[in-house]
């Protein structure tokens, strides 16, 4: 019984495969509204200022950092809770597959989240005048937030690591008292 049990509650990780299918949805999405922000751009040019040019290529920045962002949560996501890619003789396969932990993966999701934050901030610098001063407010409080929560995490996995270093060289200490 205990066996039938372990065993469902395993396959029941290719639930996750269809949330991981959506993702690869949400990025087409993100593809189509970067087509639509480049045509928007590229049509701009006649008329264009400089602080125009650079909230535009902020804009599309902003849009591939976020499939950035879906693409490592696919990969990680799938690899670490469903199965292995087997694409190890692949070429083009990314160099950090298959090494991105869930550790990892909380570190650079939050590390992309402070990017896109920041260029958000940025283009709403470049165009200050459009915003409330409490709009702008809220915005680098936001920006901080997510800053201060990417280094609290950073340090509770470093936390977590330098524990595990101690406990695995008492324990080694622990083997080598044992064996004289």
């Amino acid at each position: 019984m205990e066996r039938w049990i372990e065993r469902g509650l395993f396959a029941s990780r290719w639930l996750m495969a269809p949330m991981y299918l959506g993702l690869v949805g949400a990025l087409l999405i993100l593809l189509y509204a970067f087509l639509m922000e480049l045509v928007h751009f590229a049509l701009s040019i006649p008329a264009m200022t400089v602080d125009d040019a650079v909230l535009g290529a902020l804009a599309l920045i902003d849009l591939s950092l976020a499939a950035n962002l879906l693409l490592i949560v696919i990969f990680s996501g799938y690899e670490n809770f469903v199965s292995r890619m087997d694409l190890s003789g692949h070429e083009d396969r990314p160099d950090w597959q298959g090494e991105v932990d869930f550790s990892t993966l909380k570190l650079k999701l939050v590390a992309s989240i402070v990017a896109i934050s920041g260029i958000h901030l940025l283009k709403v610098f470049m165009d200050v005048g459009t915003y409330s001063e409490d709009k702008i407010r809220w915005m680098v409080i936001i920006h901080l937030v997510f800053v201060i929560s990417g280094v609290l995490l950073a340090l509770m996995d470093w936390i977590a690591m330098k524990g595990k270093v101690m406990k695995t060289a008492a324990k080694s200490a622990k083997a080598t008292e044992s064996a004289r």
